[in-house]
């Protein structure tokens, strides 16, 4: 049987000449090219959800970053000293390292505490998405500093009026009646060898004169307990003030905790509200959850308190706009000198000194309780699983006398 002609028809179908193709109505045509460009549409938005979900989750990451981490350096640097001691180690070529690559060392193990997943993800990563993760994590760090140099603003001011009842009392709203020009704010900037109330010490400050040059080389009054040191002792109360403690409750576990800085802290019941609220809520009420409890905070550390007293030198000081210098004082140094004091001790002695400190900052700010302790080897030893194991033995005593 030969084969039709070209052209011809066979049960419906029509064959076309070999160049062309089979005709098709346009309806049908139209039905497909929508239903591509659904699916096209729908692996678009599958592929915006999934990128919106990352940059959503790092820069929440991120806000961890500045509070706990590093303020001022940037995490590239961090992760290169990491390589390059690394690299060093395989090759055996290591040098005695320098103080600030011992810094930037430090940076990066904290980073890594801070962040779990960080390290593994680096390795996984290409370079632009690397470079982009990095990038939200910055976002999410400035988001955060900014949001606690604007919860402060207000807050200091209103301490400040309270405890020291200045006139004319402070005010949030103008920085330039900050800083120096404002006595009390002057006292408690002013570098703790001086006397404030010497006027030749005030005036020269006012001044800027070379005879009295405020820099991050010096302690500010405001990290002294009550505002006071002992120049045979600068040790004794440095890092124990009020506003010190009132200001890292309020960026750490509410503002309103702020309000009673005497005494233990409360913040590891709030800690412990926050998440029975959410589990018995189950996602169906927002509720509004402390940094401290985001971050999974139960001690305090030292890089949280030199962030927090970079904030309130900013708070008290003039400047309108965050930044690194200030005339004299450098901001980053004065960091640097905070997290030194407790990450690098002269000896055994000085660490079992810092060790006292930052349990009493853990005590101020979370209080007594120590829930996380326990273990369920802890639990087992005390008196209601005991009970429990004793009632079980007897019944099951009973249970073979019968």
């Amino acid at each position: 049987m030969s084969a039709p002609e070209p052209g011809t028809q066979t049960h419906g179908l029509v064959i076309p000449d070999l160049s062309g193709s089979v005709p098709t109505s346009a309806e049908a045509r139209a039905k497909r090219r929508i239903a591509a460009l659904e699916d096209e549409l729908e692996t678009m938005r599958q592929e915006r959800g999934t990128k919106q979900r990352k940059t959503t989750y790092y820069v929440a990451q991120g806000r961890a970053v500045c509070r706990t981490v590093v303020l001022y350096t940037s995490l590239e640097d961090l992760i290169t000293e990491n390589d390059r001691r690394y690299e060093e180690s395989v090759n055996d070529s290591g040098e005695d390292a320098t103080l600030e690559q011992n810094r930037l060392q430090r940076g990066y193990l904290t980073l890594t505490q801070s962040l779990p997943w960080l390290h593994s993800k680096l390795a996984e990563l290409d370079i632009d998405d690397c470079e982009d993760m990095l990038k939200k994590l910055k976002r999410g760090a400035d988001a955060a500093r900014g949001d606690d140099t604007s919860t402060l603003k207000d807050l200091i001011a209103t301490w400040i009026n309270q405890d020291f009842r200045p006139s004319p009392l402070l005010r949030s709203d103008d920085k330039q009646l900050c800083g120096f020009v404002h006595d009390i704010c002057g006292k408690l900037l002013c570098p703790a060898e001086w006397d404030w109330n010497n006027g030749c010490v005030k005036a020269g400050i006012r001044e800027r004169t070379a005879d009295y040059i405020v820099s991050e080389n010096s302690w500010p009054l405001f990290v002294y307990e009550n505002y006071e040191m002992d120049s045979d002792n600068m040790e004794q109360g440095l890092f124990m003030s009020k506003i010190l403690v009132q200001a890292y409750k309020a960026i750490f576990t509410s503002p309103s905790s702020a309000r009673e800085a005497d005494g233990d802290g409360d913040g590891a019941d709030i800690l412990e509200n926050n998440r029975r609220a959410r589990r018995s809520l189950n996602g169906q009420v927002k509720v509004k959850t402390c940094v401290a409890s985001i971050i999974n905070m139960r001690k305090v550390t030292p890089r949280s308190i030199a962030y927090v007293f970079c904030q309130v030198h900013f708070a008290l000081s003039s400047v309108s706009s965050w930044r690194t210098v200030d005339g004299d004082f450098d901001y980053e140094g004065f960091w640097n000198h905070i997290v030194d004091f407790f990450e690098d001790s002269p000896g055994p002695v000085a660490q079992r000194r810092v060790a006292k400190l930052l349990e009493w900052w853990t005590r101020k700010i979370f209080g007594k309780n120590h829930r996380q302790d326990l273990t369920p080897e802890v639990v087992s030893r005390m008196s209601v699983t005991t009970l429990a194991q004793q009632r079980k033995a007897l019944e099951d005593a009973a249970f073979d006398s019968d």
